[in-house]
């Protein structure tokens, strides 16, 4: 592309996707100056100059059930979105994990003859092994964040780039403990559990209320233990508010700060996702609870073929925090594997130690201004006098 203003639809479908979304149109800028960027987004996009025609907030619905009463949203954005990027105005389309919609915009820009980037892989190595064969024929370049993912691609034939986790960049927790439990209103001598219900409306739902449960059976067992729960931008204060109810524990609630609490916290327990990889990357122990509504998991249970649900478990290659599914996710089991920890100093910096290995296997931090550089060379911009700083 010799076009110094080039135009990028880009798109994202939820508050981590709008993050990396807002850091790669940053690190685009670099090469492109004046370029133009429309699309799907958030606050953090719209920051950045992203023109959006769409808000990631009616996006998030997780599940097959849950997502059909947002089915006509849903379509309304892919038709519109489909149609931009039939318009031909795009020099490159610029895909950020979502894949329900973002494949099939993949497909679209293929149609276009329009170059499709795509960064966060869908988890075709969990399931739905088909869609590499669509991935091979839709997707200009795939840029994946698990070291695993790049080879297991490029055997099929995808044109598929490793270039490190985002998280490298993002996990920066700034305060000292003293810091942070000032901050929170909290005694830095107490044993501190953290409480994170995931980041979106279902699994606050799901999740929140056996998690406060499991707190009071932990304070009956550590009488002076004090509890923190982070609330997620995507999430309304309010919602959180009503489940913690008159909140006899005094559970601190908290916006933000996840980063902090997981870097301080003795011991978390938190909702599967993209957490508790980050929860691994600052090495604090934790369990891992999920919960879909039944049809979801029945579905689910068929097509899934790993060995572990968690994020932190799949990259460290071995089940290294424990996972409670389903039924399993009472207050009772949850109770029990956090007093596991909390009573045993030298198994919990065992657990540790092995989560902090994860860091060898997610690339060095730069990670954005290297994707920019590589979709920068694929459209054959001249930017050779330009430094790329890492």
């Amino acid at each position: 592309m010799h076009d110094p203003n080039p135009q990028f639809l880009v798109v994202a479908g939820e508050a981590s996707g709008d993050l990396h979304g807002s850091s790669l149109v940053a690190a685009l800028k670099q090469h492109f100056p004046s370029a133009g960027f429309t699309g799907m987004g958030g606050t953090r996009m719209r920051k950045e100059g992203v023109k959006t025609l769409f808000d990631i907030e009616r996006m998030g619905a997780v599940g097959l059930v849950e997502v059909l009463g947002e089915l006509p949203h849903h379509l309304k954005v892919y038709r519109n979105l489909a149609r931009e990027i039939a318009s031909g105005r795009y020099d490159a389309v610029l895909l950020i994990d979502y894949p329900t919609l973002n494949l099939r915009l993949a497909r679209c820009g293929r149609q276009a003859n329009t170059p499709v980037f795509f960064f966060i892989s869908p988890q075709v190595w969990a399931w739905r092994k088909g869609r590499i064969r669509k991935i091979r024929e839709w997707v200009t370049r795939m840029f994946v964040v698990l070291p695993f993912e790049e080879p297991m691609y490029r055997e099929a034939g995808v044109d598929a780039e490793f270039l490190g986790h985002p998280f490298m960049d993002q996990v920066k927790p700034a305060l000292t403990r003293e810091e942070a439990f000032r901050e929170f209103g909290l005694d830095p001598g107490r044993k501190t559990i953290g409480i994170l219900p995931g980041s979106r409306k279902n699994e606050i739902e799901s999740l929140l209320t056996v998690m406060i449960e499991a707190a009071h059976e932990i304070r009956r067992e550590i009488k002076d233990c004090q509890f923190v729960l982070p609330i997620a931008d995507s999430v309304p204060p309010e919602l959180i508010h009503a489940k913690l109810g008159e909140n006899p524990l005094g559970i601190r609630a908290i916006p933000g700060k996840a980063h902090e609490v997981m870097n301080h916290a003795d011991f978390l327990i938190i909702a599967s996702g993209s957490a508790t990889l980050e929860a691994g990357l600052l090495g604090c122990p934790m369990v891992l609870v999920y919960k879909l509504h039944p049809l979801t998991y029945w579905v689910a249970k068929k097509l899934v073929k790993t060995p572990f649900i968690g994020l932190v478990n799949l990259v460290a290659g071995e089940g290294v925090v424990p996972e409670l599914i389903q039924e399993q996710v009472t207050a009772k089991n949850i109770a029990a594997r956090a007093l596991e920890i909390l009573r045993d100093e030298e198994k919990k910096q065992a657990v540790r130690q092995r989560l902090l290995k994860i860091r060898e296997k997610l690339g060095e931090p730069g990670v954005m201004p290297r994707v920019a550089a590589s979709i920068a060379r694929a459209l054959g911009a001249s930017h050779d006098h330009e430094k790329i700083s890492h």
